[in-house]
């Protein structure tokens, strides 16, 4: 509860998140190989590319779990039949930021860290199966 209520009073500043504060701060405090749920939102295949080294060095001590979250008004969007041009031109933008989240999650794949994309309303339900996947394969 102390954890949520903590979470819910925080304010955004619109910064760039610091992932090699995170790296050292995980390497110098959790010492034995863990389990790292982290939640993000890269909106972006190169702002992923940044950020990129301190995850790979993250997997490499630990089991890293990357959340995302699914943008549900956008694939609301694209599930809507377009009428007009304007339409058929917005969902094609729409697609595209769709697309690249997807890229995103395939781009962590490759280089062994695993990767939930899912809609905030499903992510209990997604973050405990895969960490019962995770159980089934003997990685934790």
């Amino acid at each position: 509860m102390k954890l949520l209520e903590v979470l819910y009073k925080q304010r955004t500043k619109y910064l760039e998140t610091d992932f090699e504060l995170l790296y050292t701060n995980v390497k110098t405090r959790i010492r034995q190989r863990s389990l790292l749920l982290l939640f993000t939102n890269f909106e972006t295949l190169s702002g992923l590319q940044r950020q990129l080294p301190y995850l790979r060095r993250l997997a490499k001590d630990h089991l890293l779990l990357v959340i995302f979250f699914e943008n549900t008004e956008l694939r609301q969007f694209l599930d809507t039949p377009a009428a007009t041009t304007e339409d058929v031109y917005n969902q094609t933008i729409a697609e595209k930021f769709a697309q690249e989240k997807r890229q995103i999650v395939r781009e962590l794949q490759r280089y062994g860290i695993h990767a939930l994309l899912t809609p905030p309303e499903k992510l209990t339900v997604n973050t405990l199966n895969r960490y019962l996947e995770f159980k089934a394969r003997g990685l934790i």
